[in-house]
């Protein structure tokens, strides 16, 4: 069982040289839908767009994308703000935070993990979690990211959720960028056909998680 505990409040905060937030919620969200939640960084921002395609008719999405990582207390207060502000329940809620924060250790990604999955049952105590491993880069740099320090907070997040007994899915992003590193648009992010990829696989696990037919929705009709 995860426990948040008082680690957010033992952590400091290690700025980035740019920090920025960016939440996106629908113009008219259908009350007869499901809400999902998408949480991350630049990648599942870039991913959104086709999870929203995916699931048109299906599900109400929002986006709650951050530069701030695990480890930083002014995660919490963001997550728990945006929840505030939306004011609606969740019943998916798809989640990652790995490309940032490279100023924390992977100790202090691993103590702060916990805390992170709890503030997801804290926000949706009755939604679907899915969790969603940090992708691959095309070039490290120090102190990072870097393909070895991608791969041990994925071990890190896959330690601690099998460790929980269980309930938290896996949407397994690393492992299907690992085939397409053509399709990187920079050293860390993709282009629109790679993010397109990334977004159907998103969208198919959500579908799973709500008991949805591939065929329901508007999202996959010509």
């Amino acid at each position: 069982m995860f426990c948040q505990c008082s680690v957010w409040a033992q952590q400091i905060t290690k700025s980035e040289e740019i920090e920025w937030t960016w939440e996106v919620r629908p113009v008219a969200a259908d009350p007869k839908l499901p809400n999902v939640l998408l949480l991350g960084d630049s990648i599942t921002r870039a991913y959104f767009p086709e999870v929203k395609k995916e699931l048109a008719g299906v599900a109400n999405v929002y986006l709650m994308a951050s530069s701030t990582s695990v480890g930083d207390p002014r995660l919490e207060r963001q997550i728990d703000e945006f929840k505030a502000a939306e004011g609606v329940e969740f019943a998916v809620v798809h989640f990652n935070n790995g490309m940032h924060g490279w100023e924390y250790s992977e100790e202090e990604y691993k103590a702060a993990f916990g805390a992170f999955v709890g503030e997801m049952r804290a926000i949706a105590p009755k939604a679907k979690l899915i969790w969603t491993t940090t992708t691959p880069v095309r070039a490290e740099k120090s102190p990072g990211p870097t393909n070895a320090r991608v791969a041990a907070r994925n071990a890190i997040a896959a330690a601690a959720l099998s460790g929980s007994g269980g309930g938290v899915a896996v949407d397994d992003q690393f492992a299907l960028m690992s085939k397409h590193g053509d399709l990187h648009q920079d050293d860390v992010h993709f282009n629109d056909a790679g993010a397109a990829l990334q977004g159907k696989q998103a969208a198919e696990g959500i579908r799973r998680a709500l008991g949805v037919p591939r065929e329901q929705g508007s999202g996959n009709r010509e």
